[in-house]
């Protein structure tokens, strides 16, 4: 593994980043352009990727090294763009630290399959694993970044609703109400006119503050641990803040950790960037010890940040 300095990987990822994330682009060519960035970040020598099938969706299930439990992970890209290729280096690292099988999920995406697509093909993906591939859900974590992350939260909540609670969740700058645009213009990965576009997208006529679409709006209680990442100058701070706010208030045990180093969604750049591989280590760290048990003293601790909770 060749980690690349930070100003060569901000420099090689700001364009991908302006131009697939872009508002007036076509969707077409956004999945185009967001796909062609992955090329760069190969995953590790020894990642083993099977291409399966979950809840009736392609999905890979990537491991390098063995586990016994599971992490279904929900990549981002504001339900518009997105795949389990893009996503397959993290998901190699996640396996390593977590030492679990990450089922990266091909969910639905708008404008094709509006809401509540995505959430369908999740809580179906979770079933599959508990019913079809022998995990029990408490051995089984949710993960997601960004729309992902927002995912695998409304996710938690029906499964929780349903007796099927997941051991732990990972949010990664989630976006937990893609309704609001009290936000500033933009940060290094996103803007405003980007995200409007895809929440319109994907909410279709849909209540906007229905909790399977905006979770930050539904019910907390009783979901399981989570570890919540961002950056500290991210668009969507204020938003998280207030997600984990409402969460402890739930009753939630939430650690946060708030990065100076690694910026939005950008643990897919784990592999690429020292600082990027060692924030996707402590969130498989968390995994590791939520899903099989242990000292959270052993807790890999990141650093270029505060850690929370």
């Amino acid at each position: 593994m060749v980690h690349l300095p930070r100003p060569v990987v901000r420099a090689l990822s700001a364009p991908a980043y302006r131009l697939g994330l872009a508002e007036r682009r076509s969707v077409r060519a956004q999945r185009l352009i967001t796909e062609l960035s992955c090329r760069l970040n190969p995953a590790p020598s020894g990642t083993r990727v099977e291409h399966i099938v979950l809840g009736g969706r392609p999905a890979e299930a990537t491991a390098l090294g063995a586990g016994r439990s599971a992490v279904l992970y929900l990549h981002g890209g504001g339900y518009v763009v997105g795949s389990p290729r893009m996503y397959r280096t993290l998901a190699a690292h996640l396996s390593r630290a977590a030492a679990a099988v990450v089922y990266n999920l091909d969910y639905r995406l708008a404008p094709e399959h509006r809401f509540p697509a995505a959430l369908e093909d999740t809580v179906a993906a979770f079933g599959d694993l508990v019913r079809h591939h022998g995990y029990q859900p408490g051995q089984i974590a949710l993960a997601g970044d960004s729309a992902g992350g927002g995912l695998a939260v409304a996710a938690a909540r029906v499964l929780t609703d349903e007796g099927m609670r997941p051991g732990a969740l990972a949010l990664l700058s989630p976006w937990t109400d893609p309704a609001d645009q009290d936000l500033p213009e933009r940060d290094f990965v996103v803007n405003v006119g980007w995200g409007r576009r895809c929440s319109e997208l994907y909410l279709g006529q849909a209540d906007p503050s229905d909790p399977g679409f905006a979770p930050l709006h539904g019910r907390l209680h009783g979901l399981p641990p989570m570890l919540v990442h961002y950056h500290a100058e991210e668009m969507l701070r204020a938003q998280i803040g207030r997600f984990i706010a409402a969460a402890r208030a739930a009753g939630v045990d939430v650690r946060e950790f708030e990065s100076a180093r690694v910026w939005h969604s950008g643990h897919v750049l784990a592999g690429l960037l020292r600082d990027a591989t060692d924030e996707a280590r402590s969130v498989g760290d968390f995994l590791r010890l939520q899903l099989t048990g242990g000292d959270r003293a052993a807790e890999h601790r990141a650093a270029g940040g505060t850690y929370r909770g």
